[in-house]
């Protein structure tokens, strides 16, 4: 598809519907980093999504956005419940994916000088790697509990406590999880994964409050300066990727039949409203509810962990959760499209929700501040905490960025980090990082991702969200 590019504003280009499109697309970006986004094959992907079938509203990208399956990483897209579709795609294969951030008592000062014994126990006592499995093996009963009820299994039995479930996204559950709709080797990829990191961008990190920009946000969400946080990001590990690999198969087995056509057999898809959609949210659901009974389980042991390591207790390290936020998902929800409230099913992938002071999903303790939107930046770099704003409602189905987006694949990364040491270069800005291989430090090595403060620089004047805090790694574990 021949792709034209409209500067709308500072923050937004639109793509102009054209040929097959049903919409235009709109992309959150800046003059610098709208560059990169040239260089691939996102630009082409939004379009596409653009042509999908119920489509309302645009075909969204936020400044992250980069080439993806079928959508494009940080693409969001809402669709019409009676005429549109769901497409795996656009949820992404690590379904739920996304960010918990912990807040504590301690103060950067008391803890830098054993950091770097503070992250070889976390590495010890946290499962990380490609594959990897934890001490939980679950049966099959218990591992069904756990897609149906979510963070909240992992509360019931001793991670955490009830207070954690009303600091997560819809309460750490989603509804409509139905495991009898699962592969048997969904099942068994996730029986004993639960309560591991995983690989890849995935990591544990402890941070320090480097800058409050909101002083008031930040109160209401517990941060000040030089205090110490943690930071997990994690998703549903080989569980979520079996059922997307599953459900992908299978949609694109039957697309022949569609009366319409994909411009990218990637985009594969199910009208809402059959029994294949129906069946692929409801496996969905049960993936979701698994990524937030890992984080849940992660975080418990990172508490448990920290508490060993300084030999202090609970109380003394005061550990609570801020927020958990999803990125790969996809939710039916109310929004507000050509002048009408209507209930659409919004594709967010790489993507995170943003939602505004006194918004009725909002938590009590956060209603009237808006949501604690959670933006990890690249190992080594800053990480920011936003809060969600009025534009997004306006302008993103809710939504925002979800991180920095890569700008180099994992191949080029790798190449360009050749004769380098990544953990070299980390240790001497003061950051400590343990991982399962080298080559995970090379293909996630700083230059491999944009500017995180350009990102999110932009969602803050596109007033999808707004800055609240900033957070400097001192140390890190990955897969």
């Amino acid at each position: 598809m021949d792709i034209r590019l409209e500067q709308l504003d500072e923050c937004r280009w639109r793509i102009p519907k054209s040929g097959p499109m049903r919409v235009d697309g709109l992309i959150f970006s800046s003059n610098e980093l709208i560059k990169a986004v040239k260089t691939d094959e996102s630009l082409n992907q939004v379009a596409n999504v653009a042509t999908l079938p119920g489509i309302v509203g645009h075909s969204l990208a936020m400044p992250d956005i980069h080439w993806g399956y079928g959508f494009p990483i940080g693409g969001v897209a809402a669709f019409d419940m009676e005429d549109g579709i769901v497409s795996p795609g656009g949820v992404g294969y690590d379904i739920n994916c996304g960010c918990r951030l912990m807040t504590t008592l301690l103060h950067a000062a008391e803890i830098r000088p054993v950091m770097k014994d503070l992250i070889s126990a976390l590495f010890s006592s946290i499962p990380t790697g490609v594959g990897s499995t934890g001490p939980l093996h679950l049966s099959k009963k218990e591992e069904t509990e756990v897609a149906v009820q979510g963070a909240a299994w992992a509360v019931n039995k001793g991670f955490g406590t009830p207070e954690d479930l009303e600091r997560i996204e819809d309460t750490g559950t989603m509804e409509g999880a139905d495991p009898s709709v699962l592969s048997e080797r969904a099942i068994k990829r996730g029986r004993d994964q639960l309560g591991t990191l995983g690989s890849g961008n995935h990591f544990l990190e402890i941070q320090v409050v480097d800058k409050i920009y909101d002083m008031e946000k930040a109160r209401a969400f517990g941060l000040s300066e030089g205090q110490v946080t943690i930071l997990i990001h994690s998703g549903s590990r080989g569980f979520g990727h079996q059922i997307c690999d599953d459900f992908l198969k299978e949609m694109a087995s039957q697309m022949h039949k569609a009366p319409f056509d994909l411009p990218d057999r990637q985009l594969a898809c199910a009208m809402l409203k059959s029994d294949q959609g129906r069946r692929y949210l409801a496996a969905m659901a049960c993936a979701a509810n698994y990524a937030w009974a890992n984080r849940q389980i992660l975080m418990h042991w990172t508490q448990e962990t920290l508490n060993r390591a300084l030999s202090i207790g609970p109380k003394e390290l005061g550990m609570k959760l801020l927020y958990d936020v999803c990125h790969n998902i996809a939710k039916k929800e109310r929004h507000r499209v050509e002048g009408n409230e209507v209930v659409v099913c919004v594709h967010r992938k790489g993507a995170t929700r943003a939602l505004p002071p006194g918004h009725p999903l909002l938590p009590e303790i956060y209603r009237q501040v808006g949501q604690p939107v959670l933006i990890p930046g690249d190992m080594g770099t800053y990480s920011y905490v936003l809060a969600g704003s009025e534009g997004s409602m306006e302008q993103s189905f809710g939504s925002t960025c979800h991180g920095a987006g890569r700008v180099l694949s994992r191949a080029k990364a790798t190449k360009m980090a050749k004769g380098r040491s990544i953990h070299r270069e980390l240790e001497d800005k003061g950051i400590f990082v343990q991982s399962r291989g080298k080559r995970t430090l090379k293909e996630e090595m700083p230059e491999a991702y944009k500017d995180v403060s350009q990102v999110v620089e932009v969602v803050h004047r596109a007033n999808l969200a707004c800055k609240v805090a900033r957070l400097r790694p001192l140390g890190v574990i990955k897969g």
